[in-house]
């Protein structure tokens, strides 16, 4: 790699980083070629020439959380044995992230679905497809469960995928907006409740 290719693409890094704390403070809606320009000292057109329109930057904004959301929630769990142990270890995951007061523990795609629930167009298209390439990972992680035998036959693979992502969502909003210390423990402890609902009986 020559010198100018590697300017270039440490140039974008920067670009992105600044862009996805941008987007985790205020939302993915809020980001700004101009605003970004001035937090990162580069020009606009340097900013344009290198993210090109507002909307591949808010589109490469979310093609990295979803990266960095798989690294910190599914990659870790692919060495546990398929079924409850990784459906377990993925919601723990989940919790920790999502209680971290970094702006990595942020959500786009919840503070996302609010901002533009009652709107149409790409970002909203976007931001909808993210949300449900998550469950459908549950989901197979929940078939997984099933067909190892380590929850009922009888399991609403969908029911289940609603329950969970709806505490996930309870535990964001407890945790980042009411500042409730005790939220990633009671979140813990209704998953745990919840899934012994659907435990096959042959499972401790």
């Amino acid at each position: 790699m020559d010198a100018l290719t590697a300017k270039s693409e440490a140039t974008f890094a920067a670009i992105l980083s600044a862009a996805s704390d941008m987007a985790a403070a205020e939302g993915i809606g809020k980001l700004s070629l101009g605003e970004l320009a001035k937090r990162t000292g580069i020009s606009k057109s340097g900013v344009f020439s290198r993210v090109g329109s507002l909307e591949q930057l808010q589109e490469a904004v979310l093609d990295e959380y979803d990266r960095r959301f798989s690294e910190d929630i599914f990659l870790p769990t692919l060495s546990l044995p398929k079924g409850l142990p990784r459906l377990q270890a993925q919601v723990s995951n989940w919790i920790r992230r999502v209680s971290d007061e970094a702006p990595r523990g942020a959500c786009l795609y919840t503070a996302g679905a609010f901002e533009f629930d009652d709107l149409q167009g790409p970002l909203r298209e976007r931001l909808e497809q993210g949300v449900l390439t998550w469950r459908a990972s549950l989901r197979r992680t929940v078939l997984q469960a099933m067909e190892a035998g380590h929850l009922r036959p009888d399991t609403d693979p969908e029911q289940l995928v609603f329950e969970i992502y709806s505490l996930i969502v309870g535990v964001m909003h407890d945790t980042r907006f009411l500042r409730d210390s005790e939220a990633p423990r009671r979140m813990q402890r209704a998953f745990n409740r919840l899934i012994s609902t659907y435990k096959s009986f042959n499972v401790e």
